[in-house]
């Protein structure tokens, strides 16, 4: 394990080194698509570019804000958003997202109810809705009509041990709460993230379109480069949804690549980048690729390989990670040096919360490597007690990088943070040293006493029937009765142009519980097909099981089902 407990400077600190001793150096790149067929309009900040405009922000807040109030930052992806984050001023940064992001206005309204923001950060574009969605109750400063220039007064420096900033969860499970990420905290994990991919200057580029109020994102395009030096490319989440094959032509572009991106997003370039394009790729250089879902799909991984490997992208580049908003991010990543590890193991066992290695064994599991610079065990979810290799329970994490608790949520804080350690709420077991995610905790489906994994019984399902989209569909129980038994539930999106039709559908209905029963030995009582864009899910593009369960129990689903 990696020592980490020496002080480290604050993000501002590197920041101020960079920009002294590599001033003319690219610190980060936007890269904006004005047209569908654009190459690509790249604008870059230096390190004393990115230093002087933070300390605009900085200077324009001193004054009008104290230490320890709450920023929020309503700005688009891009060179502003990383500037603002990285503020002198002693406040509590809250990384949001503009009002227009579709879908997501009901969680902005609740997270800056939580946070209370005294100030709001944004940008030009973005004024008028910010102030028609505050009602003009908070000041707002538009970060990049600034002056250039240092701030007139010295900026108070915080101590390491204060909050840097607001991480709010994504809420797939329960509503958000803002984790309380110490300036201690993210320096940590970006020092952590750093030994893990051997970044450095001159050898490592960050190329990311994950957003900047997401964890992964902001940890691994805006703290890890900066900690480090090196240099940090952006380009924004709807451009890459529009077209992938963006996203792996800046990784082709720039030598020793590190990026970051859900399980669905690589399935999502399988099935959308032609093989016309996939043809002129270049990914020899391509250094680490992040796969952090929970848990890692590893048909996933072999259907990415199988398409751009030809393209020279190594088998040792895909690394499995795991990582989690509370403990800042990063906790595990599997080796750079050797391809993914996948596990076959006995169905039956893990139902019973064993792995068990059975060669050809149907349950299939993605080792996400070790720990570094931090600690993770496995205990039992109920009597807390140490499991050993090979048990599944509850993964629990201690390092440095572990967040101060949940802002204003003291009794949820005490249940999460506690022992001196952080209670995940996933679940995973331990193999030769490595963690294998099998789920969440509260996701899990228990029948008749043994364990069943959503996920598994939405790839079974999503196998069987081709009209369902990949990685769009939630599988949960819901009560037959009160007090009574459960009843298993598959509410799935269809591809678009899927007609309803009743003959149809019961057809599919027979299929999916053909192929549940066969694999899991469940019976799947209703299969709900909705529309694309029916099934609820989080800011970070995961599936909200939670929010589906009680959408469908509201009735509210059944009235959208085709």
């Amino acid at each position: 394990m990696t020592d980490t407990s020496e002080p480290a400077p604050l993000l501002t600190d590197r920041l101020r080194h960079w920009a002294a001793h590599s001033a003319h150096r690219p610190a980060v790149t936007y890269v904006a698509f004005p047209a569908p067929d654009s190459a690509g309009v790249h604008r870059t900040l230096s390190w004393q570019g990115l230093d002087a405009r933070a300390r605009a922000v900085a200077g324009r807040l001193h004054g009008t804000v104290r230490p320890g109030d709450r920023v929020a930052l309503l700005l688009p992806q891009g060179l502003d958003y990383t500037a603002a984050f990285l503020v002198y001023a002693g406040v509590i940064a809250v990384p949001l997202f503009t009002p227009d992001l579709a879908g997501h206005g009901g969680r902005l309204a609740a997270v800056l109810d939580d946070c209370e923001p005294a100030h709001v950060l944004t940008d030009g574009p973005s004024r008028e809705q910010v102030e028609r969605m505050t009602g003009g109750r908070l000041p707002v400063t538009t970060v990049d009509a600034l002056p250039q220039g240092p701030p007139a007064t010295e900026l108070p420096r915080p101590a390491p041990d204060d909050v840097a900033y607001l991480q709010y969860t994504s809420g797939s499970t329960r509503s958000p709460a803002g984790v309380m990420v110490t300036h201690a905290n993210v320096v940590a994990n970006a020092r952590q993230a750093v030994t893990a991919f051997d970044a450095a200057p001159g050898r490592t580029t960050t190329v990311g379109w994950l957003p900047l109020f997401h964890d992964m994102g902001l940890v691994l395009s805006v703290a890890a480069p900066v900690h480090a030096g090196f240099a940090s490319v952006l380009l924004d989440p709807v451009a890459f949804l529009e077209r992938p094959v963006r996203w792996l032509r800046l990784l082709g572009r720039y030598p020793g690549a590190v990026s970051a991106a859900p399980n669905f997003a690589y399935d999502y370039c399988v099935t959308r980048v032609g093989a016309d394009e996939a043809a002129e790729l270049r990914l020899d250089r391509v250094a680490a690729l992040l796969n952090g879902s929970e848990p890692v799909r590893p048909a996933t991984l072999e259907r990415f390989l199988d398409a751009f490997g030809p393209a020279g992208l190594a088998a040792e580049a895909l690394c499995p990670a795991y990582g989690l908003a509370e403990a800042t991010v990063f906790v595990t990543a599997d080796r750079r040096d050797e391809p993914p590890l996948t596990v076959e193991c006995d169905p039956g066992a893990l139902a019973e919360g064993r792995v068990e290695v059975r060669p050809g064994g149907t349950a299939r599991l993605t080792t996400c490597g070790r720990p570094v610079g931090q600690e993770v065990r496995v205990a039992d979810p109920e009597s807390n007690a140490v499991l050993d290799e090979g048990r599944v329970g509850e993964i629990q994490v201690r390092g440095p990088n572990v967040g101060a608790g949940y802002w204003k949520q003291s009794e949820r804080s005490a249940e999460t943070f506690r022992d001196g350690w952080l209670h995940t709420g996933d679940l995973g077991a331990l193999h030769d040293g490595r963690l294998l995610v099998t789920g969440r905790l509260k996701d899990l489906i228990v029948v008749d006493g043994r364990n069943h994994y959503p996920q598994d019984v939405e790839e079974t399902v999503q196998s069987a029937l081709d009209v369902v989209r990949r990685d769009r569909l939630a599988a949960f129980t819901v009560p037959r009765e009160e007090d009574g038994p459960e009843d298993l539930v598959v509410v799935a999106e269809v591809r678009r142009g899927t007609a309803a039709d009743g003959a149809l559908a019961r057809e599919r209905l027979a299929r999916a519980r053909a192929a549940v029963a066969a694999r899991h030995g469940l019976r799947l009582v209703e299969l709900v097909l909705v529309e694309a864009g029916t099934v609820p899910r989080t800011s970070s593009g995961k599936v909200a099981r939670a929010a589906c369960r009680e959408r469908l129990i509201s009735g509210a689903l059944r009235a959208e089902a085709l």
